[in-house]
């Protein structure tokens, strides 16, 4: 049976937010349900938040689409505790739904997945971003990152690099755990926390300190600040083939045209291309 495509933003949900609200035995509130092209969100009647995906069986692998349920080992990291989930197949389409209700976030999501503009994050955010990023990296699993849901491989990041910057050596030399979409939608102001576990696993050494840059690239001044933050992250191989694996998804066959990122993208591009040829 062929996954059809869908859009959560355009599709009638009732029935599935029905079936959560029996499941989890709580009441969502419907007005307004946050919609993004594959998940849903809603506080509850309790004081929580659900969230619900929806992903084609394809994709879910070996690791059975229990991501933000997993993520709950780790320690160390500014994130919602999870509560309670419940997952179960779709009777028509090769899809699974899953539901996840957690605590609430701290604050609203910084920005958009890309932003135009400076958050003007406190020192303390930052702070708390390092920190968390730093002892996610230090921990183990055996998830392998799904970015886009499509799970990170060697090949991947061969693939990817090398359709926008052909030849050179792309092999990857240190493994670690990455959240995979870590982005200005997926963190929370003026209190750091970041959210939206789905597709964490092990991932290429500074792929969420690259998506973080490649996210803040309309605002050079945050780029900056990104790299700064994360020099180690980003100034060795493995970040460097990140950068390069970030541009090549902004720059590639799909870019826009009018995205204000491509300039910076390629010109940061440009310049990490030669030093990994000369280092």
């Amino acid at each position: 049976m062929t996954l059809r495509s869908v859009d959560l933003r355009k599709e009638p949900v009732e029935e599935v937010l029905n079936r959560v609200e029996r499941s989890l035995e709580v009441r969502l509130d419907q007005e307004p349900v946050v919609r993004k092209r594959r998940s849903l969100g809603a506080r509850t009647d309790r004081g929580t938040w659900v969230r619900i995906e929806r992903r084609g069986l394809d994709r879910i692998g070996v690791q059975g689409g229990d991501g933000t349920a997993s993520a709950e080992a780790l320690l160390g990291i500014a994130k919602p505790a999870w509560l309670a989930g419940v997952a179960w197949r779709d009777e028509t389409e090769p899809v699974m739904w899953r539901a996840d209700e957690t605590e609430l976030l701290p604050g609203p999501p910084v920005g958009s997945a890309v932003v135009t503009e400076d958050p003007q994050l406190s020192e303390e955010w930052w702070a708390a971003m390092n920190a968390s990023l730093d002892a996610l990296a230090s921990q183990h699993t055996n998830r392998f990152a799904t970015p886009d849901t499509e799970t990170l491989t060697q090949e991947l990041v061969t693939g990817t690099i090398h359709s926008v910057f052909p030849g050179g050596d792309t092999a990857v030399v240190e493994w670690r755990p990455a959240h995979a979409d870590f982005n200005w939608a997926n963190v929370t102001g003026p209190v750091f926390c970041v959210f939206d576990w789905e597709d964490w696993g092990m991932a290429p050494c500074g792929l969420d300190a690259a998506n973080l840059w490649g996210a803040s690239l309309a605002v050079p001044a945050l780029a900056d600040r990104v790299r700064s933050e994360r020099r180690a992250d980003l100034e060795s191989r493995d970040g460097k083939l990140m950068t390069l694996f970030v541009a090549a998804k902004i720059l590639g066959p799909y870019a826009d045209p009018d995205d204000p990122r491509l300039g910076a993208a390629r010109e940061t591009a440009e310049r990490v291309v030669k030093e990994l040829q000369t280092g």
